[in-house]
């Protein structure tokens, strides 16, 4: 299965992005409203400069308390992202989402994002394809 399958079969398929500049507060209320995950940093809501996670202010609160919510998510957020195009396919992005050990990648075409995939997103599509080919093997012996 390609990425853009992936994007397709979303049920919102818009990618939630924050400003430079604001704070982790206002960053971790955000992912609390949307129930998500990550969130994309970007000036235009198109080139990504970042990425904060979840799990990247709960590492730091456990490391350095609470404080460090007033600080801004251009300290917290990952810089170096890791992105797919439209045409990778569902294995190869869980192999990058496996080996850098993170959940969320934007979807890039050129230096543009064009959509936010997590690894649910992924095995979902995964355990959707291995259905249907189960079920067109058992066919095929069945003699259907």
């Amino acid at each position: 299965m390609l990425v853009h399958q992936i994007l397709k079969a979303k049920s919102d398929d818009k990618v939630v992005t924050i400003k430079p500049g604001t704070s982790v507060a206002e960053a971790a209320e955000l992912l609390s409203t949307r129930r998500i995950g990550a969130v994309i940093v970007s000036n235009d809501g198109k080139v990504p400069a970042g990425i904060l996670s979840e799990r990247d202010i709960v590492r730091e609160l456990g490391r350095r308390g609470a404080g460090c919510m007033s600080e801004l998510v251009d300290g917290m957020m990952t810089s170096n992202l890791v992105g797919c195009t439209r045409e990778d396919t569902a294995d190869v992005v869980l192999a990058k989402m496996t080996e850098g050990r993170f959940r969320h990648m934007p979807v890039m075409e050129g230096e543009e994002m064009v959509g936010l995939i997590s690894i649910g997103d992924v095995v979902k599509a995964r355990l959707s394809e291995l259905s249907m080919e189960k079920e067109a093997l058992e066919g095929m012996i069945m003699g259907h």
